[in-house]
């Protein structure tokens, strides 16, 4: 499906004419090992210069994983729950640290990630935690801070700057997949239609432009079209006012 870029271009010339810069990041999540999708994921990073912050499943984590992205300064691992597992009863909507398990019990598995992945990655790894399928309990964020964690991550635009005393919300607001669907590319009139809102609706004051603005991808069953898709979508984002945006392991954020 050709798409036509039009409008959404026309509403970067605004911002630029406005003098407006959009903090700009990348979240791709499940990683587990190191793949063909993977590698191709990290091509396009390095394509664009644009950090992607890999939520890696602490579970199933393997080491090979390490080497995969050792050295490679646009790949930042993040924790992204602990198994991936999801805990909700049949009728809801799937969640692996929501409120069908008690709280010590999830912030246990919390836990857990966290210290997995820092003895797996070192000083890579950001401490960024991203919920399977971006729920939680509204309990959990204030033991998040406590565990060591400094950011959360879901969809959506946030709420507020701060999820809890010392916990940043740095959300993720487009995703390219039709996941009710056939798991295929959303029909890219309707993605555009999404982002050209949503940047809007920032240029105009009407929703905080602090929140970098997050592109999420699952670079395991993402397929040419949705790849094309993102790209060309990130190819405008960062010819027009955008300005990569990272959540450095050292917790300080920078503008690259």
């Amino acid at each position: 499906m050709t798409c036509d870029w039009n409008e959404l271009e026309a509403e970067l010339a605004a911002w630029e004419q406005a003098g407006l810069t959009l903090p700009l990041w990348w979240r791709d999540d499940d990683a587990v090992a190191p793949t063909p999708q993977l590698a191709r994921m990290m091509a396009l990073a390095s394509d664009f210069g644009l950090p992607v912050h890999l939520a890696v499943i602490p579970a199933q984590a393997q080491p090979q994983l390490v080497d995969a992205i050792a050295g490679d300064p646009l790949v930042i691992p993040v924790v992204h729950g602990w198994s991936h597992q999801n805990h909700a009863s049949p009728d809801a909507k799937k969640c692996e640290f929501g409120n069908d398990r008690s709280l010590a019990v999830l912030e246990d598995d919390a836990r857990r990630g966290l210290v997995k992945l820092t003895a797996m990655f070192g000083t890579a790894l950001s401490p960024m935690f991203v919920p399977p399928w971006n729920r939680l309990s509204p309990q959990l964020p204030t033991r998040l801070a406590d565990l060591g964690y400094t950011m959360l991550s879901s969809f959506t635009p946030r709420q507020a700057d701060m999820a809890a005393p010392g916990l940043a919300q740095i959300n993720t607001h487009v995703d390219p997949i039709n996941w009710k669907g056939a798991r295929k590319l959303v029909d890219p009139t309707d993605l555009q239609a999404h982002v050209l809102q949503q940047l809007q609706g920032r240029r105009t004051g009407r929703v905080d432009n602090a929140e970098p603005y997050g592109i999420l991808t699952h670079h395991l069953v993402q397929d040419d079209a949705t790849w094309k898709f993102t790209r060309q979508l990130m190819l405008r984002l960062l010819n027009g006012p955008a300005r990569a945006w990272t959540a450095q392991p050292t917790q300080t954020q920078r503008t690259l």
